[in-house]
């Protein structure tokens, strides 16, 4: 799209999209104000949940009362809130408030170490934390460098040991009576706080977890969320109000997040939870339309279909078959084409034997997935289209309010993450790493002047990610700018590429990393999902061992050095692995292997394991190239 266009087409949706985010959600409840907003699970942590509807126009109720409440507690204009939650009914309600209130959101991931939580609430200065349990409180209480900051705890699960052991401490149920006392007394309050809000003012404060490093605070304005929200509105990915989304995804992450401004600008019904546990089981009651997610998730769905039949049964040959028909449908499919008679009836037979199963699991209702917060491996991506299931790329960071690109699912583009936004200019600088300018990118890094000059040139955000655009804008991203390693025979790889080789061909590896900067080749360092080794164990009659023990035998590293193979044959060859080790534990954020949103921290993870990559070099000169 030529300059001129993108910058009308920016003028046209920066007139249509809302104020701020109270302004969207009053629009939305004017809308459609006894449509389901929100689907609530009863959390019952076995068996079946009931899921409660929530109308826009009582969410709005519960959160102006918590808006209110907040006020009250004398909330000032951007003033900081933090969260520290897992993904639930409350949080959404709380972020929403925040906004309405005036405040801005500090998200806080319930993983995070209690260093990096003082980091945070000290560096945002936020003034206030709803607490999802007395383990979030628990990393408040007692830090010296917080007494001057944290002035009120709001605890969302009541529990009278973690309230009378902190005087700050006070319930939701607390926030929201006296939410309820202040518009008693002035019922506009809410409202008009809403219509003194600049669309330039502060709504949030995401910490980037980041592979190196304390977190940086990415400033995201209302602006921000109601001009994203718009963009995706005009692009008719969803057709209405009338779709049901799963939502799982932290909502301390931006991508999550973002999907609550799309979800009210758009109308649709969103079921949350976030218990990653119960995902399946909550597609199967909710029975959406569509889900995001990240690539992680989509893996270990195929990885599930993949082990779940031994290799010859008749089940096996089944599902073989069924998606070699799958295969040779899809160039058919994607170019918008009939498949050949006989082809068609064997996909018809496919799929009423092996596909059709698979959607049930999902709830049969789903349109597509969306991928996002991490490159998804073409593969896997073709593997769910084999079986009529669309799973489309999008892209962004956390500095461009998640969404800068998205593919549409009527025409999904495989290995690319579509083109930009409406409205978002981006472009391929000269030394291969992909840039960004518009609204959507942030203000700033809060605190951080200098790295905000250096990431934000001209209103061009630099990404740090390499990538490349095919004719009709599609972009292709093939690896973050500082990862690229070089071999000592001076060709570069993109450790992406390999890892995703790895996790796609593999159903039994859960984490991969890929080493080998200035050796002569490449290897890699792998972890084992539980379930699927336990499966394997079970099996064989070993069951009785432990993880550890299972992950060691000779047995189990012959079985992964021969699907190692298929994946070296998806690389090219100075690309290929040809020496791995399988750690005896997964990569944890605990023990520093990965970021919150589970990012893989390469560097630290080579520092930690130095000494068993060392040992795959110790016969560098007898490997075969």
């Amino acid at each position: 799209m030529a300059q001129g266009n993108e910058l009308a087409v920016r003028e046209e949706i920066r007139a249509k999209a809302s104020k701020n985010i109270g302004t969207l959600l009053r629009e939305r409840v004017q809308a459609t104000p006894e449509h389901a907003a929100f689907l609530v699970p009863d959390r019952k942590p076995e068996g079946p949940n009931e899921w409660a509807e929530i109308s826009w126009r009582r969410a709005e109720q519960i959160v102006h009362e918590y808006a209110a409440g907040l006020l009250s507690l004398g909330l000032e204009p951007e003033g900081r809130v933090a969260i520290a939650s897992t993904t639930r009914i409350e949080w959404v309600y709380a972020d929403l408030a925040i906004a309405c209130a005036g405040g801005a959101t500090t998200t806080i991931y319930p993983n995070t170490q209690v260093g990096d939580v003082v980091h945070i609430l000290s560096d945002s200065d936020s003034t206030i934390v709803i607490a999802e349990n007395a383990d979030q409180v628990a990393k408040i209480a007692g830090q010296d460098a917080l007494d001057d900051v944290v002035r009120t705890i709001v605890l969302v699960e009541d529990d009278a040991a973690t309230r009378e052991g902190d005087s700050r401490v006070i319930t939701l149920d607390e926030l929201a009576e006296r939410g309820r006392q202040q518009l008693a007394d002035d019922p506009e309050l809410v409202n008009r706080t809403i219509d003194g809000i600049d669309p330039d003012a502060l709504s949030t404060l995401i910490y980037t977890s980041g592979t190196t490093g304390l977190p940086k605070g990415v400033e995201l304005t209302h602006r921000t969320w109601t001009y994203e929200a718009e963009a995706i509105e005009s692009l008719h990915l969803i057709p209405d109000h009338t779709w049901v989304h799963y939502l799982w995804l932290p909502l301390s992450h931006v991508f999550g997040k973002c999907l609550l401004s799309v979800g009210v600008r758009i109308g649709f019904t969103t079921a949350v939870d976030g218990r990653i546990d119960r995902i399946v089981q909550g597609l199967g009651e909710v029975r959406p339309h569509f889900m995001c997610g990240a690539p992680r998730i989509y893996e270990k769905v195929r990885a599930a279909v993949l082990t779940k039949s031994r290799e010859g049964t008749v089940a096996d040959r089944i599902a073989r078959w069924a998606f070699h028909v799958g295969r040779r449908s899809r160039t058919y499919r994607l170019e918008g084409r009939p498949l050949p008679k006989s082809l068609a009836v064997q996909y018809k037979v496919a799929d009423k034997l092996v596909f059709s199963k698979l959607k049930a699991r999902m709830g049969g209702r789903i349109q597509f997935f969306v991928s996002g917060a991490a490159k998804l491996s073409e593969q896997v991506q073709a593997w769910f289209y084999s079986a009529g299931i669309t799973v489309v790329e999008g892209y962004g960071l956390t500095e461009t309010a998640a969404i800068a690109c998205v593919n549409a699912p009527q025409t999904p583009r495989f290995g690319t993450v579509g083109p930009a936004t409406p409205g978002v200019e981006l472009k391929i600088a000269d030394d291969g790493e992909v840039l960004f300018r518009g609204p959507i990118v942030m203000r700033g890094y809060r605190n951080m002047p200098e790295a905000t000059e250096e990431s934000i040139v001209d209103g061009w955000f630099h990404t740090g990610d390499i990538g490349e655009l095919d004719s009709e804008g599609y972009l292709r991203i093939t690896d973050r700018k500082k990862d690229l390693m070089k071999t000592s025979g001076g060709k570069y790889v993109a450790p992406q590429k390999v890892e995703g080789a790895i996790t796609a061909n593999i159903p039994y590896v859960s984490q991969a990393v890929c080493v080998g900067d200035g050796k002569k080749y490449i290897s890699a360092l792998v972890t084992l999902d539980p379930v699927h080794l336990q499966t394997w164990a079970d099996r064989r009659g070993r069951g009785d061992l432990s993880y550890a023990e299972l992950t060691q035998l000779p047995e189990i590293k012959a079985s992964i050095a021969r699907f190692m193979e298929r994946a070296n044959h998806q690389l090219e060859r100075w690309e290929t692995v040809k020496q791995f080790a399988i750690l005896d534990h997964e990569l944890s954020v605990d023990e520093g292997g990965v970021t919150p949103n589970m990012k893989i921290r390469r560097k630290a993870v080579q520092d930690r394991y130095a000494d068993i990559i060392a040992g795959l070099y110790d016969d560098e000169d007898s490997v075969e190239l």
